[in-house]
């Protein structure tokens, strides 16, 4: 009998331990990546580019749980049937900040690669209430009035024809995705870079360079670089060739999250 009764009564307690228990709170369990708040990126190719370079991140930054949107400037990629002498910086503006505005985007990470750098700083002037950091990758970092071919003035390999730009590097014949030609007004027409609000946000540049002489010589003679240091910007350099979201996407993604969760 004694024994009948300590084990109902055991059986009891257990049942309500068990209640017990999954009463408690959940407790979320580290995850890596996923333990942090997911961002959202805006990503902005380089001249010639398009959205297609930005796959591989997209995947990489998705499975993290962060949101992706990358942008096609008007002329390129798969918008190439829409090029035209006519296109300019401020077409190219006004591509990133309807996106942010339609897609009604909050508190973004805006990256721009190369010419994306004058593109993005035409973005941070325009709506700098929704950009969180902005994030130079190898990219022009322009001052107020200045232009994409003020930064890159050595324009002897360029091939202009009807205000369009053949670059050196692209190639004939070549199958989507492909780099394309550009038109010369989005290379040369200045830059907005007045806004306080503005000047005040959060940046960071990332040069990507192969090797030691490089980064010296960049270091010293590189005006976007002397402009990011001249602002006070954290430098953080990445050791890459031009195109390291080809070349390197899972150390550039990494370094991305880096600057996103420790500023």
């Amino acid at each position: 009998m004694r024994f009948y009764i300590l084990s109902s009564t055991l059986t009891i307690l257990k049942s309500i331990i068990l209640i017990c228990i999954l009463a408690l709170p959940a407790i979320p369990v580290s995850a890596g990546h996923n333990e942090r708040s997911p961002a959202t990126f805006v990503l902005v190719h380089g001249a010639t580019g398009g959205g297609w370079d930005w796959r591989t991140m997209e995947s990489i930054l998705a499975e993290r749980g962060h949101k992706v949107h990358r942008i096609t400037l008007t002329g390129l990629g798969e918008r190439a049937h829409l090029s035209s002498p006519k296109i300019n910086l401020t077409t190219h503006i006004m591509d990133v900040v309807n996106t942010v505005i339609y897609d009604e985007l909050d508190e973004i990470i805006l990256v721009g690669h190369s010419y994306g750098g004058i593109v993005i700083t035409g973005v941070m002037n325009s709506i700098p209430n929704k950009v969180k950091h902005a994030v130079f990758l190898d990219a022009a970092v322009p001052n107020h009035g200045m232009s994409f071919k003020d930064l890159w003035p050595d324009d002897r390999d360029l091939k202009i024809k009807d205000g369009i730009v053949y670059f050196p590097w692209l190639i004939k014949n070549s199958n989507p995705p492909h780099d394309v030609p550009q038109s010369l007004a989005t290379l040369t027409e200045p830059v907005s870079f007045d806004n306080d609000q503005a000047i005040k946000l959060p940046a960071t540049y990332v040069p990507f360079v192969s090797n030691r002489t490089i980064r010296e010589i960049r270091e010293k003679t590189d005006p976007s670089w002397k402009n990011a240091k001249a602002r006070g910007w954290p430098i953080q350099i990445l050791q890459s060739d031009h195109n390291a979201q080809r070349s390197h996407p899972v150390e550039l993604a990494d370094l991305l999250e880096q600057i996103v969760f420790t500023n």
